[in-house]
């Protein structure tokens, strides 16, 4: 209960200008970087992550959670305008909203995606804060063997849930996992793989593969097709025109649509959160699929559906509360973005687990508190004041963007770090990352392994210590069997029952 009242307490804190400053700034950000085609929330706090050095954790926190929300909502709106979804969970709300764009509803279908983001945005951050307590108790239960199985289960997920490209996922994991052992070695104060360097003996550093992956990657891959795209966003968007009111979705659609549905949405998105690696587009195509199998008006499905766009929407937002429950607990990214604000609480010293629940409550109540307030106040007003010129945004000259980008990561990562050699490896990763993307490897998986690798090693080679080098303490272990369990399950569920079904879109 007093765990509870500190999260709760969280609100105060946005009392502070400074705080509330920060948390509409993020939100700004987080807008700009979700609505812009190619650009993610990832992005935007990975350019944001040095700053998170020079000021206190608490507003670094609550901009990082704003950042998230507005990332995730505003992928909406060039999906609708565009068909180009901004953010790859917004790929669902492509398929209705562009269709209804094109009848000139598009105002219409942005009003309800908002809306959606509203609703699930609000119960994920709501559970994420009533059920967080829980999750620590329950973790605490869990002995080294099964934080062991808890991290490998994390990784397989992460693999298995592009069932096309499995080979690629496992090469792109291992490829981050034998990143993460240079350096000093996990339990002993030895170097290792550093080739004889002094340079490698600190190992490589978080922000370089972070802006290397997702920053100067991006910039490579838009400098290859910004001619060929600019010409056909600007025909698209030169003479649109959409006035406020247009933005608010009337009452007979609402309730069309059902506030199960919006429910149903945000309860599964928030389930989905939670499984690590899962992220907003496994969200919303889940929801999406599940409002379609049980809608009373199947036919409207992929010509406009209105139903559609709140399912998919509720459901991807709602997934930024799950998210942050593995990641606060154990460690262990709930998706892309929550791997990044990790990075955050680590340059911060706050280490998670349930202890950090605990014991510095305080800190991390705010950024819940701002997850909220961004879904159910910023995401309607900033549709309302700024609806008719997001459509806009897309006409900035790309060269232009890019350049700045460009500039801006690897300023950054100069900065979190004052190493030329950190900042040359991260325009090597922003190469080799170039290349992964260019040949489908998930930078995003490559990315996991090098955060949960130094994990996974250390929670195995503790278990066999303690076991006298037996691997059944795996099995003997009731929580690891459970997670070891839990990891077959998914992987018949997702590969072997997933190719039985044809796929919903």
């Amino acid at each position: 209960m007093d765990t509870l009242l500190t999260l709760a307490g969280g609100f105060g804190a946005l009392l502070d200008l400074k705080v509330l400053a920060f948390m509409i700034a993020g939100f700004l950000v987080g807008t700009f970087f979700g609505a812009m085609p190619g650009l993610t929330s990832v992005l935007a706090i990975a350019l944001i992550l040095p700053i998170t050095y020079t000021i206190d954790v608490v507003p670094a926190l609550v901009m990082c959670a704003s950042i998230f929300m507005a990332g995730m909502y505003s992928g909406s709106i060039t999906a609708t305008t565009i068909n180009i979804p901004g953010a790859p969970s917004s790929m669902m709300t492509a398929i209705e909203g562009h269709q209804l764009m094109k009848k000139g509803f598009g105002a219409n279908a942005l009003g309800h995606a908002a809306l959606g983001s509203m609703i699930g945005g609000s119960i994920g951050a709501l559970l994420l804060m009533a059920f967080l307590p829980l999750a620590a108790e329950i973790s605490l239960l869990i002995r080294t063997p099964g934080k062991f199985s808890l991290v490998l289960f994390a990784l397989v997920v992460i693999i298995i849930v592009d069932r096309g490209a499995i080979a690629k996922g496992v090469v792109a994991t291992l490829l981050g996992v034998m990143f993460a052992t240079v350096g000093i070695d996990v339990l002993q104060p030895i170097p290792r793989f550093n080739f004889g360097t002094e340079t490698l003996v600190e190992g490589i550093d978080l922000m370089p593969i972070v802006i290397g992956a997702f920053a100067i990657s991006e910039v490579l891959i838009q400098a290859q097709s910004w001619r060929s795209s600019t010409g056909v966003i600007d025909a698209e968007t030169k003479d649109m025109k959409i006035r406020r009111r247009d933005f608010v979705p009337p009452l007979s659609e609402i309730r069309r649509i059902g506030a199960l549905t919006y429910l149903k949405s945000a309860f599964i998105g928030y389930g989905i959160g939670i499984l690590p690696g899962a992220g907003g587009s496994m969200a919303a195509f889940v929801t999406y699929a599940t409002a379609r199998s049980s809608s009373r008006y199947p036919e409207e499905y992929g010509k406009g559906s209105r139903e559609g766009i709140a399912a998919a929407e509720s459901g991807n937002n709602s997934m930024c509360g799950g998210a942050f429950v593995p990641m606060l607990m154990f460690g262990i990214p709930g998706d892309p973005t929550t791997a990044i604000v990790l990075g955050v609480l680590v340059i911060n010293g706050l280490q998670p687990g349930p202890r950090l629940l605990e014991n510095q409550a305080d800190l991390i109540a705010p950024m819940f508190a701002s997850l909220f307030i961004s879904a159910l106040v910023l995401i309607p007003l900033t549709l309302f004041l700024f609806g008719p010129y997001f459509v806009r945004i897309v006409s900035i000259p790309k060269g232009l963007l890019y350049s700045a980008i460009a500039v801006v990561a690897l300023v950054g990562s100069y900065v979190a770090t004052y190493s030329i050699f950190q900042m040359s490896l991260a325009v090597g990763f922003g190469v080799l990352a170039y290349v992964m993307r260019r040949q489908n490897y998930s930078t995003v998986s490559m990315l996991l392994g090098f955060i949960l690798g130094p994990d996974l090693e250390e929670y195995l080679r503790r278990s066999l210590s303690l076991a006298d080098g037996n691997p059944m303490v795996f099995l003997t272990s009731l929580d690891s069997l459970f997670f070891l369990l839990l990891t077959v399950l998914f992987a018949y569920m997702i590969l072997i029952r997933g190719r039985r079904k044809p796929t919903v879109v």
